[in-house]
């Protein structure tokens, strides 16, 4: 009986320890050390890969400055941009954070930080092509990334209704080669990315000069956790303040386009 009790005694003191120990690993979580940002890894000069397959950008080295105000580590997590608001509902992520449009729709989905940088979405086509202006898409192929504001922009056009197909890629990389391989006639896209590969990879695209549409990135945060919008925001207000953003800017774009 003695030996009996000595076992049960011993039992309850591991569930004890086990369950302390539970506590202890839900404590470090709820302390929230660590932000796992959802990112588009082909969207440059926002988040890619380099030739090193490290994932570099703008709105890295912007995610990376802010996280160190708010005392946390990110975790950069390439996702399809296609679930991008499912994968932060579910928790899976943290943010989204790579040049993500402020739409009413997404408004609806989601919580936005202020805007940090304007953009247009633009029609590029190839340097020797016909294509000048935005009449001239009639009965084209033309390109864009699936479930980007892209496609918003492109369909909130009268031209949309002329266009003889829209071909949705996963990525504007994707986009862009069948581009040059003359699958496609022309790409919608953000001015920011066209701009990057017509400067840094020394494509030869051309833009035409009637945009489609003009619009600013944000940062999207779950519904409901106003506590970590309003953390991230007062970091982003830092950043800008002291000189930090300007940096990142500058290193990326060759100046200053952060809105303040």
């Amino acid at each position: 009986m003695k030996r009996l009790a000595i076992m049960l005694f011993s039992l309850v003191a591991i569930f004890a320890l086990a369950g302390c120990s539970g506590s202890s690993e839900g404590d470090d979580k709820e302390k929230g050390k660590e932000l796992v940002i959802g990112i588009d890894d082909a969207f440059a000069p926002m988040g890619f890969r380099d030739e090193k397959n490290d994932i570099v950008g703008f709105d890295i080295d912007y995610a990376k400055a802010a996280a160190k105000k708010m005392g946390m580590e990110v975790k950069f997590q390439p996702i399809d941009w296609k679930t991008k608001e499912s994968e932060l509902s579910s928790g899976r992520i943290d943010l989204i954070w790579n040049g993500y449009t402020i739409t009413d729709e997404r408004k609806e989905k989601v919580l936005f930080t202020k805007p940090y940088l304007k953009n247009d979405q633009v029609v590029v086509t190839l340097a020797d092509s016909k294509i000048n202006k935005l009449a001239d898409l009639e009965g084209k192929v033309v390109g864009l990334q699936g479930l980007s504001s892209a496609a918003d922009a492109l369909s909130a056009n009268p031209i949309n209704e002329k266009i003889k197909t829209v071909t949705e890629f996963k990525d504007n990389v994707l986009a862009l080669s069948d581009l040059k391989s003359g699958r496609i006639d022309a790409v919608v896209i953000d001015e920011i990315v066209i701009n990057y590969y017509m400067t840094k990879e020394n494509e030869k695209f051309k833009v035409i000069d009637e945009a489609l549409a003009p619009e600013e990135y944000g940062i999207g945060v779950k519904k409901g956790n106003e506590a970590l919008l309003n953390k991230l925001q007062k970091a982003l207000d830092e950043i800008n303040a002291d000189g930090t953003a300007a940096d990142i800017s500058k290193k990326w774009f060759g100046e200053d386009k952060v809105l303040k």
